[in-house]
């Protein structure tokens, strides 16, 4: 159970989103039918060791809902207190998803990302914040609320949910705790805007690197997640930690040097439309340390030809790629 009552979820908030959050996702034994555990316990542990506050317990690979929670269980043992454990709310309808956020809490996960089904397809925002508060009514956990194209909503604002739906949300809800700032991608706009509004009330994360490292520096953001920054090994922890510190100077010049790996996500991408490809990630981090192995089918596939990009721009950042074969990344660094 959480350590904070609903009551208290924006000062917890406060106090615990302060820092940068990864995902970690589930790897499967080599015959698909069951969960790697030790894979799992193996991610967590260096997530830690990077120096992340926090994970995503990713949802949107092929699990069945009892398989996500003994994950999400697996996380929050292995973490014992040192990681928070966020759970990733999107599963297919309403009533999935509130019997998945009553697990997490149950599982002693302490934040909740809230995002929509790929089936609910709102006529109006209405329809938007009547789903939204109902996910926030039916849990005791901190909320962060997600603006970001995926959803679709930019069919009915350019900022996906804008200021006027977040506000009822934040006034009408205790436990919303957090906003992660992706709206209007890949403007800034909406950003700013939900900063400019919402930041004395709750935690505002700006979980894209490149735009978090340049614009931390001139105004209060105290989280950075939950994002694909495992890829870059500890860099976005220590950028983050340089920034609080005020070493701004400091903070710029590994900007900088990252900059081979930021242009080949770039010219890459995140994955398919409207879905991040998860083994993409998941070879991402292998390159830094981090499990690797299968994913259960279907999922979206990584080919040599963006490996061999990948592990060249980590290589030109001066990140220290693993000098295993790619191949090993499909059996992953604790085959079972």
């Amino acid at each position: 159970m959480a350590s904070y009552s609903r009551k208290e979820a924006r000062e917890w908030a406060r106090q615990n989103l302060v820092g940068v959050a990864n995902v970690t996702i589930p790897t499967m034994t080599s015959d698909f039918t069951r969960l790697n555990e030790k894979a799992i316990r193996h991610d967590v542990n260096l997530t830690i060791e990077h120096g992340f506050v926090g994970s995503l317990a990713v949802s949107e690979v092929p699990l069945s809902f009892e398989e996500h929670d003994q994950f999400q269980q697996i996380m929050v043992d292995e973490a014992k207190g040192r990681l928070i454990v966020v759970h990733h709310a999107v599963f297919n309808t309403l009533e999935d998803n509130i019997a998945a956020v009553k697990r997490a809490e149950a599982n002693g996960a302490e934040l909740v990302l809230l995002g929509y089904p790929p089936h609910f397809y709102p006529k109006s925002y209405e329809e938007v914040y009547q789903y939204s508060k109902a996910m926030c009514d039916a849990t005791n956990l901190a909320v962060m609320l997600f603006p970001v194209p995926i959803w679709g909503f930019g069919r009915l604002h350019p900022a996906d949910i804008p200021v006027p739906v977040l506000r009822r949300l934040v006034d009408d809800c205790p436990n919303v705790a957090a906003i992660k700032t992706e709206g209007g991608m890949p403007y800034i706009m909406s950003a700013i805007e939900v900063h400019r509004h919402f930041h004395k009330e709750v935690v505002i994360s700006s979980p894209l690197e490149y735009e978090y490292i340049p614009l931390a520096q001139v105004m209060d953001i105290p989280f950075c997640g939950t994002n694909y920054s495992a890829f870059f090994g500890p860099a976005i922890p220590q950028a983050h930690k340089l920034i609080r510190e005020g070493r701004y100077d400091e903070a710029t010049e590994l900007y900088y040097k990252l900059e081979p790996m930021r242009k080949a996500v770039a010219a890459i991408g995140f994955g398919g439309h409207a879905l991040s490809n998860r083994l993409m990630w998941k070879y991402q981090s292998w390159l830094q340390g981090y499990n690797g192995g299968p994913i259960r089918h279907p999922t979206a596939r990584v080919h040599g030809r963006d490996m061999a990009v990948l592990r060249s721009a980590t290589q030109a950042a001066g990140m220290n790629p693993t000098s295993s074969p790619d191949e090993d990344f499909f059996i992953g660094r604790n085959p079972a």
